[in-house]
């Protein structure tokens, strides 16, 4: 920069000729150069503060716009950038069809051991032992005073535990992140869920996996990031299956049975509202499975999935179903039930004598055996064989479960004519009551078969027609029939029009044979029987119930009576209303069996093999 002196020498001669004061020409030069000074000094200023007040402009549009764009996204839980991250929430929830949590995660710590890092293994396992009663204070002792480099303690925690263990100060003693998968209503539809445990673990993350139920079933669905955490909506409903639980529990302790079971399924979509086994159990707390014995004495055993049953009577609709879809019979023909009837070698007996003909209607209504089979002979082996695979009873149910494989129809594997005929009447197939609630639910869906789902909301393909329209309504109308004057007369609750029909079989021996004092009791209903919307089995496992009578085991006495008092607390969970203003109070004590003779539910099958 070119600075002007203050005192130029041309002025300052030209000044001095004039007679002027050059120091005035410096006093002036002075002042402009001070004014020049102000100037660019102001300017500097005045740029500072357009930038300033620019920045501070540019910092509020930006959280102008970040603050727009928060507000119109979806609301999502900040996630920590710490190394436990990967292992929060990467286990979807499971919910019942309303929303409400069945399964779900909670962050916990597990706690391992660096012995070599430790500076009184000794107080440390004594520490350890009086925090967890579970845990050996010698073998932690010998632990921690080996060779061992590293030793898990334990692998779930609380946070009282944790700071517990925090407080023994020990170096040695550290902690790792865990999820824990926890189910908040405990014995609330445990079988449903399964369970779950770890898999892949190391010291910071650990890999949550199902071990059955419909945990396992799902179990790549629930651990999909895709999902981005979306629940796993199942079919059932969180109230309506505590009280099943309930009122069965009750029933299976006044019955004095070993076990019971229980599943209530919509007719049109085959979801599943509730589905009870018992004993049950507490899926956080799951006990290890039977390695001998009898599988069903296990509480994980599901009986509605995998129990493989005869079931008696309750089979009987099939054939008069098919024989009427086929036009062989109509409800008023009339049908020969002399007994005894033989087949080869064997005698078929009914309960009571019924005379030389009954109707069809009341060949199931009095549960006669010999019209049955009279009935199964005019369709023929193969067409029954056929019959029956439609209706499911030939495979394992579809239902979304792990144990569905395991529930597989034990079948004849030849089929000669007592076959046909013990099979007509629920003898000589097993299968569970799962498929019997997916064939009872195909013939009050007008022949349209059902498939079972525990998913909410799935759309699947329409069932193939089995059975006429007519012919199914036909049926339903012969079941009604059983409730108002037959063996399933303790179902019958005013307004709900309840069609149905008891079975009672008894158990197979092992080695063969069948046991006279152990049987399953089952009664499969469905209603209400002019609009069918529900289909619901309850069966027990070796009830007894002491009658006026004496010792009764029949369904007609044991699980018909728990299904009607089931009805009547379900029924106004599921919305479902009496078709009365008003509903008389039953002077019946709830669950008091009616005892009566049991029909023809008391298979007398004789055979000299």
């Amino acid at each position: 920069m070119i600075r002007t002196p203050l005192r130029p020498l041309a002025r300052i001669l030209r000044a001095r000729e004039r007679g002027e004061n050059p120091d005035d020409i410096e006093a002036e030069n002075r002042r402009l150069r001070h004014e020049r000074i102000q100037a660019r000094a102001q300017r500097r200023s005045e740029m500072r503060v357009v930038l300033m007040a620019s920045c501070f402009i540019l910092a509020f549009a930006t959280v102008g716009v970040r603050m727009g764009v928060m507000a119109s996204s979806d609301p999502s839980e900040p996630r920590s950038q710490v190394s436990s991250a990967q292992i929060m929430s990467q286990r979807a929830d499971i919910t019942d069809r309303e929303g409400r949590v069945l399964a779900t995660n909670l962050l916990t710590h597990s706690v391992y051991a660096h012995p070599h890092q430790m500076v009184d293994p000794i107080g440390a396992a004594q520490g350890l032992a009086r925090i967890f009663d579970d845990l050996d204070q010698e073998r932690l002792i010998r632990e921690f005073t080996g060779d061992r480099k590293f030793l898990w303690i334990k692998r779930k925690i609380s946070p009282e535990q944790m700071q517990a263990v925090h407080d023994l100060g020990e170096p040695g003693l550290l902690f790792g992140p865990r999820e824990m998968r926890i189910y908040p209503n405990g014995h609330v539809a445990s079988h449903i869920l399964g369970g779950s445990g770890f898999g892949n673990e190391g010291v910071n993350s650990a890999e949550v996996v199902g071990v059955a139920g419909v945990e396992k079933a799902f179990d790549g669905w629930l651990r999909d990031p895709a999902n981005e955490g979306a629940p796993l909506a199942l079919s059932i409903d969180l109230a309506a299956q505590s009280a099943m639980e309930e009122v069965l529990a009750s029933g299976m302790k006044l019955m004095n049975a070993k076990g019971a079971g229980a599943v209530l399924m919509e007719i049109r979509t085959g979801e599943i509202v509730a589905m009870t086994s018992l004993p049950d159990f507490d899926p956080n707390d799951r006990p290890r499975p039977l390695l001998t014995g009898d599988a069903s004495d296990s509480p994980l055993f599901n009986r509605i999935v995998q129990g493989q049953y005869e079931l008696g009577s309750t089979f009987k609709i099939f054939p008069v179903a098919q024989a009427l879809d086929l036009g062989l019979i109509n409800p008023n023909s009339g049908i020969n039930t002399s007994s005894p009837m033989r087949i080869g070698k064997y005698r078929i007996n009914d309960f009571s004598n019924y005379g030389p003909q009954l109707s069809a209607t009341d060949v199931i209504v009095k549960s006669s055996n010999v019209g049955t089979v009279r009935i199964a002979q005019m369709i023929g082996v193969e067409r029954q064989k056929a019959f029956l695979e439609d209706l499911g009873f030939f495979d394992p149910t579809e239902i979304e479960m792990v144990e569905a494989p395991t529930g597989k129809p034990l079948v004849p594997r030849r089929w000669p004519a007592v076959t046909s005929a013990t099979v007509s009447f629920g003898h000589g197939l097993a299968a569970s009551p799962l498929h019997l609630a997916a064939a009872y639910a195909t013939i009050a869906n007008g022949g349209r078969k059902v498939t079972p789902t525990l998913v909410h909301g799935r759309q699947r393909p329409e069932g193939e027609q089995v059975l006429s329209t007519s012919a199914a309504n036909m049926a339903v109308s012969m079941l009604r029939q059983v409730v108002t004057r037959g063996t399933g007369r303790t179902a019958e609750i005013e307004g709900f029009e309840i069609a149905g029909k008891t079975g009672t079989a008894d158990k197979p021996r092992p080695s063969g044979g069948y046991y006279r004092d152990r049987n399953v009791a089952t009664f499969a209903s469905v209603f209400p029987a002019s609009n069918p919307q529900y289909v619901m089995i309850v069966t027990m496992d070796e009830p007894s119930v002491q009658g006026l009578s004496g010792e009764s085991r029949t369904a007609g006495a044991t699980a018909v009576p728990v299904a009607a008092e089931l009805l009547r607390r379900l029924a106004p969970l599921i919305g479902l209303e009496p078709k009365v203003d008003e509903i008389l109070p039953t002077i019946t004590p709830r669950f008091q069996p009616r005892v009566e003779p049991p029909a023809s539910d008391e298979i007398k099958l004789v055979a000299n093999q």
